[in-house]
C-alpha cells in the first residue's frame, strides 16, 4: 500500500522517501547539498548538511527522536508540529516504511557537537556484529530493556546533517528489483529545478568506474519549462504566480493521545511557468511541493479550467479579426504545443495513497484556477508591445489548431475510397489508383506538371496514385499553423492523404500504405524534397515513424552501352557522378564503348515513360529510400536548425561543416 509494488518501482520509491526528507530541510532553508551513493554491495546511501534528526527524548514516548521517525507511523516534523510549511514526505509514514523494509539501515546524525548513530534490522532497533566488516546479515542483537542512540564521534560547532544507508530487504522485494539509475536522474535534475539552489550529487559505484553525476540550477520553474521544450518557441516563457487560503478539518492527535478534529487555516502557494511553441505536442509536469503527481489531481484540474476558460473568453473577444464562427475551441486545441511546469505548495496534502501519484484537496482546484485565470488574462490583455504580439500568434494558433481538428474530423467522416455509392471531393489533379486496399496502394508526390505526364504513362493504375505539387511549398518549420493551412499545396496534401494533420492525425485513416516523394535528382530535387519531409514530420508524424514515407531515387545519368552485331545497346543507369566514373572505367577496362554524349536527366520529364518506370516506379526495379526517425528528439533539433528561423546558429552549422565537405560531391 505504502510502496505501490516490491519491484524496482517500489524500490525506488523508498529510495525518494528517504530523499524527500532532506529535500524538504532544505525547502525549510537548511542545507544545500544532498549526496545519493549506491555502493556496490546493494545498499544506498543518503547524506545531508541540514539541521540533523532530533536525538532528544520525545516525552510522550520516552524515545529518542531518532527512533520515532524511523519506527513510528505519522511522526515525522509534517505532523501537527509545523515544522515545514510544505513537504515532500507528505503522510509521516516514509522513514519508518522504508526501515521496515529494510534487512539493516543504519542512521547517523551530527547535531550539537557530537555524531550519534543507531541500527535496525527489518525496523527492529539494536546492534550489529561489524568485526568483520558492515554488511545486512552480520550478527543482530536488538535492544532488551530500552533503546539508546550511540555516540561514536565529535563534529565541530555549527555542524549538522543526517547520513541514512540501508540494505532493501531480500524477502519483501522480488529478486531482479534495482535502482534504476535514468530514473533516478531524472528525478535529481526535476528535484533540482523545483528547488532553486539546491545540489545533488549521484554517485553509481556499482559500474567499473564509479560515475558521478550533479545537478544545480537557479532558475527554477522558468528554466524547467525552458528545459521541457522541444519545440521553438511561439510565446516566451511565462511566469504566473499566486496563492489562496483555505480551511480544513483534519484529525489531530490531542494531550490524551486521542484523535479528534480540528478545524485549520492552510495557505496554498501556486507557480507555473508556460509557453507555447509552434508544434502541436503537450507537455505538462505537475508537482505538490517536490513530488511528481504524473497523473495529476486538483491543481492540475484547476490549471487546465483556468487556460480554457481564459483562452476562450480572449478568443471569443476577438472573433471578428480571427474569424472564429460558430465553432468552439477545445481543451486539445488550447493545449497544442503547450510546455508548462505547475507546481503548488500547502501543508499536509490529501493524496490518493502513500504513492503520492493524484493530489485530492479540493479547495487548491479553485486556488490554482483563480490564480492562472487571473495572472493569465493580464498577460494576454497586456499593452505592452511583446506581449500584444505574442497573444495575437498565441490566439491565432488556437483558433487555427481548432479548424484543423474541424477539418480532420470531416475529411475522416467524408473522405473515404470512392466505391459506386460515394462521391469525393479530392483535388482535381490527384489522379488516384483504382485498388480500394491502402496496404497495397502507393502515392506519388511529384515535383510538377512536365513529370506528371510522363508519370502517368509510367505508373501501373490499379496500385499508384500521383498528385503533383508546383515548385517549392511552404517552409512550415517557420510558418503557423494557420498559413500552412492556407497553402494550397500544403493543405492538398493532407487532404489527399486523408488523415488529418498535427494531433487529430489518424494513421489509420490514411489512405495509401506507401507516400513517395518523387524529385528530380539536384539540388532544387532535394530542397523540395526536404520541405515535404519537414511537413510530414511536423504534422504528419505518425506516417514517419511507422516507417510509410519513402524518397525515390532517380537516376542520374543514362550510359547507352554499344554492343557488336545484332545484340541491341544496353542501357545502364547510374545514381551519381561517382558511379557514373567507377562506370565508365570498368566499360573502358572490358574494351567496351558507349555513345556520347552521356545523356544527363535535368528532371523527371526528360525520361521516357519506359525509363521512368523502369529506374523510379516499377517495384521490381526501382530503389527506395525509407524515411526513419530513430530519435525523435535528435530529428527535432536538427529540423529546428536547418530549417526553422533562427538565422544565427544556421549560419555557423553551415561555417562550421565547410571544411568537413566534400567537393567531389559537388555534381557540377
Amino acid at each position: 500500500m505504502y510502496i505501490g509494488s516490491t519491484d524496482s518501482r517500489g524500490l525506488m520509491h523508498c529510495l525518494w522517501e528517504i530523499i524527500d526528507n532532506s529535500v524538504d530541510e532544505a525547502l525549510a532553508g537548511f542545507g544545500e547539498s544532498i549526496e545519493i551513493q549506491l555502493h556496490k554491495d546493494g545498499s544506498v546511501e543518503v547524506r545531508d548538511k541540514a539541521r540533523g534528526v532530533p536525538v532528544d527524548i520525545e516525552p510522550k514516548t520516552g524515545l529518542s527522536g531518532v527512533e520515532v521517525v524511523f519506527t513510528k507511523l505519522h511522526a515525522g516534523g509534517k505532523f501537527g508540529s509545523g515544522s515545514y510549511a510544505a513537504s515532500g514526505g507528505f503522510h509521516g509514514v516514509g522513514a519508518s516504511v522504508v526501515n521496515a523494509l529494510s534487512e539493516r539501515l543504519d542512521v547517523e546524525v551530527d547535531r550539537d557537537g557530537k555524531t550519534w548513530a543507531m541500527s535496525f534490522r527489518r525496523g527492529e532497533p539494536g546492534l550489529f556484529d561489524d568485526a568483520k566488516g558492515i554488511a545486512p546479515n552480520n550478527p543482530f542483537k536488538p535492544f532488551e530493556d530500552a533503546s539508546s542512540l550511540r555516540e561514536i564521534g565529535k563534529v565541530g560547532k555549527g555542524v549538522s546533517g543526517t547520513r541514512v544507508r540501508y540494505w532493501a530487504d531480500p524477502q519483501i522485494f522480488v529478486k531482479d528489483a534495482n535502482f534504476v539509475v535514468d530514473e533516478l536522474l531524472g528525478r535529481a535534475r526535476q528535484t533540482a529545478f523545483l528547488v532553486p539552489g539546491l545540489g545533488l550529487t549521484i554517485t553509481d559505484e556499482r559500474t567499473l568506474e564509479p560515475e558521478v553525476h550533479q545537478f544545480k540550477f537557479d532558475g527554477g520553474l522558468f528554466e524547467f519549462a525552458e528545459y521541457l521544450a522541444k519545440d521553438a518557441a511561439l510565446t516566451s516563457t511565462w511566469r504566473l504566480s499566486g496563492s489562496g487560503a483555505f480551511t480544513e478539518t483534519i484529525p489531530v492527535l490531542n494531550e490524551t493521545g486521542n484523535m479528534e478534529s480540528r478545524e485549520v487555516e492552510r495557505n496554498c502557494d501556486v507557480e507555473v511557468a508556460l509557453r507555447w511553441g509552434i508544434g502541436y505536442d503537450t507537455e505538462v509536469r505537475s508537482f505538490v511541493n517536490i513530488i511528481s503527481t504524473p497523473k495529476g489531481g486538483t491543481h492540475l484540474a484547476g490549471f487546465e479550467q483556468a487556460v480554457l476558460k481564459v483562452l476562450r473568453t480572449q478568443i471569443d473577444a476577438n472573433s471578428r479579426k480571427l474569424k472564429l464562427g460558430n465553432d468552439k475551441v477545445e481543451k486539445d486545441d488550447a493545449f497544442a504545443g503547450l510546455t508548462a511546469v505547475v507546481s503548488v505548495r500547502l501543508a499536509e496534502p490529501q493524496f490518493e495513497g502513500q504513492t503520492k501519484e493524484i493530489l485530492g484537496t479540493p479547495a487548491v482546484k479553485n486556488i490554482v484556477a483563480n490564480v492562472i485565470t487571473k495572472a493569465l488574462t493580464e498577460r494576454l490583455t497586456s499593452v505592452k508591445r511583446d506581449d500584444k504580439a505574442q497573444s495575437a500568434l498565441l490566439l491565432e494558433k488556437v483558433v487555427a489548431e481548432m479548424k484543423s481538428r474541424i477539418s480532420a474530423r470531416t475529411h475522416k467522416e467524408t473522405q473515404r475510397r470512392k466505391n459506386a455509392l460515394e462521391s469525393s471531393s479530392l483535388p482535381t489533379k490527384l489522379v488516384d489508383c483504382r485498388t480500394q486496399e491502402t496496404e497495397v496502394s502507393e502515392l506519388f508526390i511529384v515535383e510538377g506538371d512536365s513529370a506528371l505526364g510522363t508519370a502517368k504513362l509510367a505508373r501501373n493504375s490499379e496500385f499508384q496514385a500521383l498528385l503533383p505539387i508546383r515548385g517549392k511549398i511552404l517552409n512550415v518549420q517557420k510558418a503557423s499553423v494557420n498559413d500552412m493551412l492556407s497553402n494550397a499545396e500544403c493543405a492538398s496534401i493532407i487532404q489527399v492523404i486523408g488523415a488529418g494533420s498535427g494531433r487529430s492525425f489518424d494513421l489509420d485513416a490514411a489512405r495509401y500504405g506507401k507516400v513517395i516523394l518523387m524529385s528530380d535528382a539536384d539540388v532544387d530535387g532535394a530542397h523540395i524534397r526536404t520541405l515535404l519531409l519537414t511537413l510530414f514530420f511536423r504534422y504528419m508524424r505518425p506516417l514517419v515513424e511507422a516507417g510509410r514515407v519513402y524518397a525515390a531515387v532517380p537516376p542520374l545519368h543514362r550510359v547507352m552501352v554499344i554492343n557488336h552485331g545484332s545484340k541491341p545497346n544496353e542501357p545502364i543507369y547510374t545514381y551519381s557522378q561517382a558511379e557514373l566514373e567507377t562506370l565508365l572505367a570498368k566499360l573502358k577496362v572490358e574494351g567496351k564503348r558507349y555513345q556520347e554524349p552521356i545523356q544527363r536527366y535535368k528532371g523527371l520529364g526528360e525520361m521516357d515513360a519506359d525509363q521512368l518506370s523502369e529506374t523510379t516506379m516499377d517495384r521490381d526495379h526501382r530503389v527506395l529510400r525509407r524515411v526513419t526517425v530513430d530519435d525523435a528528439e535528435a530529428v527535432e533539433k536538427v529540423f529546428e536548425l536547418l530549417m526553422g528561423n533562427e538565422v544565427a546558429p544556421r549560419r555557423e552549422f553551415i561555417i562550421d561543416s565547410a571544411d568537413d565537405f566534400d567537393t567531389e560531391r559537388i555534381d557540377a
